[in-house]
């Protein structure tokens, strides 16, 4: 399956609000969950589907006060008999019996939840996927019924995402809700702050923005950044040591060399490296020494300027910042301030900071001012 205009686009966060409040107010009616669709959800590897079934289930403990069970379900792995269990001859040796799965034994206990998550559905075989029909709108599997108090999710990649991956068939993807997960660096921020990212791919994310998801359906990089790869550097940083040097070669084994390089360049810089939100209130003034720093200072303004374009008084603080760089590095944010967008250049006309500093360069390059 392919993004569609036809089905709703959320961030991590919106659909981990969308769907909790959804099921919470639900519960808390007292309204099996099963009256509610299943639901899929589609994304990119690695934005954070997982993540967002298991914060979903702890908001449901939260706000309802019942214990939440998940049942991780890979379909990747299954076959069509694992899900409708083992055939065995019943007592009088007349008939054949399936035994059900273990995974599918849930108590219906009024104070529990059942969350059953169909992960990587788009990557089952077609014969695995027609086996889920019953699961997601009927509720059954084979003989087996699940329980009033269970919830249905399902995730996988997009064909489009050149993961392995399987069109959905139409009679299975019109008994789901349908939902696709992009990556947001808000969404992410917020996540990260609350499940003890290491500060340094925290920091570094915050001051390169756009460095969080790289994923390319065209490339053939088997490393490269996402959400998730991140949190494993994140794990590496926590629990092996913080010597980048040191782990350099893992790192790049997960997030790609290219922007591995530039993550332990940071790290030995960041002591040097002013705050770019800061620069963009108008809070910070101070230049950072070295070369290096310089050009990620550079580079992070341009990040955060594509973000804030609409905001023509931060934009104001950052060129006024902007006036104290040396020349070389000022034409160079300038280039890339006017190629944020096509005409944008005509939006940095009507800033008084961005009139000013060319004029000033005019005027250098005219030889009126050594």
């Amino acid at each position: 399956m392919t993004p569609s205009a036809n089905m709703p686009i959320l961030s991590v966060e919106e659909t981990i609000h969308t769907l909790s409040n959804a099921f919470c107010t639900v519960v808390k009616k007292g309204i099996s969950p099963k009256e509610l669709p299943s639901v899929m959800l589609w994304g990119p590897p690695g934005v954070g589907k997982s993540q967002a079934v298991r914060q979903i289930a702890r908001d449901i403990e939260r706000e309802t006060g019942k214990q939440v069970a998940v049942t991780d379900v890979r379909l990747l792995l299954f076959n069509p008999i694992d899900l409708r269990g083992i055939p065995t001859a019943n007592e009088d040796k007349t008939l054949a019996v399936w035994l059900k799965p273990q995974i599918f034994q849930m108590s219906d206990r009024d104070d529990l939840i059942n969350l059953l998550f169909l992960d990587e559905i788009s990557a089952a075989p077609p014969s695995v996927q027609a086996a889920a029909y019953q699961i997601t709108l009927d509720r059954v599997v084979g003989e087996h019924k699940l329980p009033d108090n269970c919830i249905v999710l399902a995730a996988g990649n997009r064909v489009t995402d050149k993961s392995v991956s399987f069109k959905m068939p139409k009679a299975l993807a019109n008994r789901l809700l349908h939902i696709e997960v992009e990556g947001s660096f808000t969404s992410w921020r917020s996540w990260a702050e609350r499940s003890g990212i290491h500060p340094y791919v925290h920091d570094f994310l915050c001051f390169r923005t756009d460095k969080l998801f790289g994923f390319d359906a065209k490339s053939d990089d088997l490393a490269f950044a996402t959400p998730r790869s991140w949190e494993m550097v994140s794990n590496l940083l926590n629990h092996v040591g913080d010597d980048i040097d040191t782990l350099y070669p893992l790192i790049a084994g997960l997030i790609g060399m290219p922007l591995a390089v530039e993550f332990r360049s940071w790290c030995n810089l960041q002591g040097d490296l002013p705050d770019t939100e800061g620069i963009f209130d108008g809070t910070v003034t101070v230049l950072p020494k070295s070369a290096d720093a310089l050009y990620a200072v550079v580079n992070s303004m341009v990040t955060y300027a594509r973000e804030h374009k609409n905001e023509p008084t931060r934009i104001g603080n950052s060129l006024r910042y902007a006036e104290k760089l040396p020349a070389d590095y000022i034409a160079l944010l300038l280039k890339q301030y006017e190629d944020i967008e096509e005409g944008y250049k005509e939006t940095l006309m009507q800033i008084p900071e961005y009139h000013r500093i060319i004029q000033k360069r005019s005027t250098m390059r005219n030889g009126e001012v050594q």
